[in-house]
Order: C-alpha cells, then sequence, then structure tokens
C-alpha cells in the first residue's frame, strides 16, 4: 500500500460523510449556515486528493494495475454518494437523473474488473477524466449555490432548477464518454467477453 492507494480509498471512505454531513447536519452539531461550508471542504478534500494520487503515482512510477482499477472507482463512488445525497433535502434532484449515472459507473466498472481479472487494466481515459471533472465542477456548483440559499437571496426554485440541469449536463456527458470508452476498448473488452 503507498501514498496514492490511500488516497484512492480516501475518497471511497469521504463519499458517505458527506452524504451523512448533508442529510444529517444537525447530528454532526453542523449549523444550516455553516453547512455548505463544511460540505466544501469535504468536496476540496476529496478533489484535492484525486489529482495528488495520480500526480504521485506518476512521479515515483508507483503506478499500479490496482490503482488503475480503484482510482475511476473511487471518483463514481464519491460523486454517486453527493448526487444521491442531492435526491434529498433541499436540492430535490429527480432520483431517475442520478439513476442514470449509476448505472453508467455500473457498467464501466464491471469491465474494467473483468478485463482486470484477466490480466487487463483498462487505463482511465481522457474523456472519462473531464467526465469526472463536471461532475466535480457540478456538485462545488451545488454546494457554493447553498450559500446564497442559506442566507435567504436564492430561492429553492432557483437552486433546484440550476442543479437539475447542471447534473443533467454531466449525466449526458457521462454517457458521451461511456460510449466512447466502450468503443475505443471494444478489443480487449471483446477478448476478456
Amino acid at each position: 500500500m503507498k501514498l496514492p492507494l490511500y488516497l484512492t480509498l480516501l475518497r471511497i471512505v469521504m463519499g458517505p460523510l458527506f452524504l451523512a454531513c448533508y442529510l444529517y447536519p444537525a447530528s454532526f452539531g453542523i449549523g444550516l449556515q455553516a453547512l455548505p461550508y463544511v460540505l466544501l471542504v469535504i468536496l476540496a478534500v476529496c478533489e484535492i486528493s484525486d489529482f495528488f494520487d495520480g500526480f504521485v503515482a506518476r512521479k515515483k512510477n508507483i503506478v499500479t494495475d490496482l490503482g488503475k482499477v480503484l482510482d475511476p472507482m473511487a471518483d463514481s463512488i464519491f460523486h454517486l454518494s453527493i448526487f444521491f445525497a442531492f435526491t434529498q433535502g433541499v436540492i430535490q434532484l429527480p432520483l431517475f437523473l442520478v439513476l442514470f449515472l449509476f448505472f453508467r459507473e455500473a457498467i464501466l466498472s464491471t469491465l474494467r474488473t473483468l478485463c482486470a481479472l484477466r490480466g487487463t487494466a483498462l487505463a482511465a481515459r481522457f474523456s472519462g477524466k473531464l467526465k469526472a471533472t463536471l461532475q466535480a465542477a457540478a456538485a462545488f456548483l451545488i454546494v457554493l449555490l447553498l450559500i446564497p440559499y442559506s442566507q435567504g437571496s436564492l430561492t429553492l426554485q432557483v437552486l433546484q432548477k440550476i442543479s437539475f440541469y447542471a447534473v443533467l449536463t454531466v449525466t449526458i456527458y457521462s454517457w458521451i464518454s461511456a460510449i466512447e470508452y466502450i468503443f475505443t476498448s471494444w478489443p480487449c473488452i471483446k477478448r476478456t467477453l
């Protein structure tokens, strides 16, 4: 276990923490005014750790097949935890939207795992990295919008509308990147299946 893998595992643990803080802030002693800032810290820690695990792995030449499989999985778990949390509380994203993201991640994670079991690690592609960046940007946007909402300067309707369209955009691009990933990795996937 090297530092990049610890950072990857940190993101897996932080997803449920984000969800718990968002849904049950009072249980953690977090007031509604402070909640967006706590969520921003969790998001920032995870996104910075995502950058550093890849950076350290490449710089120290400790890129592993396990890391190639776990890193995108950790991103998926963390981002899906956030978007599932946002189906509740004030944001109220439609569940079907997040389920589309979930099915996309489930399909690609299954393909990656099957290929890894057969001795081939499917590395992340640029389109997948862009997808993760867009998901992070949408999560940051929604959490940032919670600040004016908690101060009464943004209406619930506007908050929910912007949140919906941000996640809809991410969902559409996520499926485009999935199709591109499957298409370019098809020879390896075909051998595995």
